[in-house]
């Protein structure tokens, strides 16, 4: 099989081919048909974060195919099933975290792309409790985006407990973005979206927002402000600037909630002003397995859209360069 190796921090991804996985007691094998390209695979391959993969590996949380082999034990899948692999790629079940629903807490959890090999390859290996049926009917390209970039930005709105009426600030307008202004709608709130690009401004607008904000030219606080201030601001641009900006534009009792991961990121938070206008500031990260599970049936539902532009595996390294340049109005999707 032919797959995308990181084999050193910061260089070039290597296509290399490798045998077919064999999975092991509760896994499958699964034949990759999508995958998409997260933000997240590019911090893994530059290794950005205080804890690094252990090289070499594959990267990819966004994977999208059909079982084709079964481990002992699994009975709940079938060969030739379709499923999606997440970010969180296994969690323990029995911890606090777990048991409570918030799986994706789990101190033991095994992540996709980043403590396993992941998507970026013709075929990969998946726990299969943790390998999630994809609906029919819904195209592995756009499962694909909604496996990270859909459940990630669903999760935030759950967590800040987005309400109709509400006014949400979308702050990155990407791969991410394109989908938490959806789900901000499907919700009823009424959505400000803020980027630097016509492009991406363009799609918010296409997909439903009611308030565009060009960062380039105004400052998104002093807009947000003038609409009364976000009751929820959703921090997806991988800019620490970006954080603070809508920070600044959340109206008393307002959240912010951080998503976006920028390397060596930190935010100001200002204790006298958080204390007096009861603002929160919350860390999200992706969703558990029913939130995916919420986000494929949406899809199903036909409530929402997924944007993207697909690319051959072997053009790994030039779509990261898209990505990085700012170049990609929203995701880029491997197809194998």
């Amino acid at each position: 099989m032919k797959a995308a190796v990181v084999t050193s921090f910061g260089r070039p991804l290597v296509i290399e081919e490798r045998p077919d996985p064999r999975p092991g007691p509760g896994q499958v094998r699964i034949r990759v048909e999508a995958s998409g390209l997260c933000h997240t695979d590019i911090h893994a391959a530059h290794g950005d974060w205080p804890v690094r993969p252990t090289l070499p590996f594959v990267p990819g949380h966004e994977g999208v195919g059909v079982v084709e082999a079964l481990g002992e034990g699994v009975t709940h899948l079938e060969i030739g099933q379709r499923v999606a692999v997440p970010w969180l790629g296994w969690a323990c079940g029995r911890c606090e975290h777990c048991r409570s629903g918030w799986e994706t807490l789990c101190e033991r959890q095994r992540n996709t792309g980043y403590g396993v090999d992941g998507g970026h390859a013709e075929k990969m290996l998946a726990s299969a409790d943790f390998a999630a049926p994809v609906p029919e009917g819904v195209d592995p390209r756009d499962a694909a985006p909604l496996t990270c970039a859909g459940v990630t930005t669903y999760k935030a709105l759950k967590v800040a407990e987005v309400r109709p009426a509400q006014l949400v600030a979308v702050s990155g307008i990407g791969g991410l973005g394109h989908l938490a202004v959806q789900y901000a709608k499907i919700a009823g709130a009424t959505v400000a979206a803020i980027d630097v690009t016509d492009d991406k401004l363009g799609l918010a607008r296409e997909l439903g927002a009611d308030i565009l904000i060009d960062a380039r030219r105004d400052d998104p606080a002093e807009v947000l402000k003038r609409h009364g201030g976000a009751h929820v601001a959703i921090a997806l641009a991988v800019d620490e600037g970006a954080f603070a900006s809508v920070y600044g534009g959340l109206r008393r009792g307002g959240k912010l909630v951080m998503v976006a991961l920028p390397a060596g990121g930190t935010i100001r938070v200002p204790i006298f002003d958080t204390v007096l206008n009861g603002t929160s500031v919350i860390g999200s990260i992706v969703g558990t397995r029913q939130d995916l599970d919420e986000v494929f049936r949406l899809h199903a539902a036909g409530r929402t859209k997924v944007i993207y532009e697909t690319r051959p595996l072997e053009a790994v390294n030039e779509s990261i360069a898209e990505v990085l340049g700012g170049q990609v109005k929203a995701r880029i999707v491997f197809e194998m």
